[in-house]
């Protein structure tokens, strides 16, 4: 049985969303940041610092749209993993410049995940598709 919901007060109705899990997320997210560096590197933008950094942010909140909340974790962790590795430093390998700026990298590539994917977790009512009435007028 096909379950619809509509979130309170609303009078259309759509089908459940399903989202991967936060580790299928967490890969994808991976697998995203490899992909977006090759397309930098390709432009010529790969080590030009803040197109770059919001490259990969709006990346995490592009990834954070379609995962649930408690992946943001984990995508915000890929989006710096491979901004660190592949756009801030060569060849790879992952550079320290102290706990407050990479935190701070990480907190907003977090939180771009998370935001983006907070709306699609707010409570909605579920409708089975036999309790409609196509010919009751609203």
């Amino acid at each position: 049985m096909r379950m619809y919901s509509a979130r309170p007060g609303a009078t259309r109705y759509r089908p459940v969303p399903t989202r991967p899990s936060a580790g299928t997320s967490g890969t994808l997210a991976l697998l995203a940041g490899g992909a977006l560096a090759l397309g930098l590197g390709g432009l010529g933008e790969l080590h030009s610092g803040r197109p770059a950094f919001l490259a990969y942010v709006a990346l995490c909140g592009l990834l954070g749209a379609f995962s649930r909340p408690r992946a943001a974790p984990l995508v915000g962790l890929a989006g710096w993993l491979c901004c660190n590795a592949f756009a801030e430093h060569h060849r790879a390998a992952l550079g320290w410049s102290g706990p407050w700026s990479e935190g701070g990298h990480y907190a907003v590539f977090t939180a771009a995940a998370l935001l983006v994917a907070l709306p699609a977790a707010l409570p909605r009512r579920t409708v089975r598709v036999s309790l409609l009435r196509l010919d009751h007028p609203r």
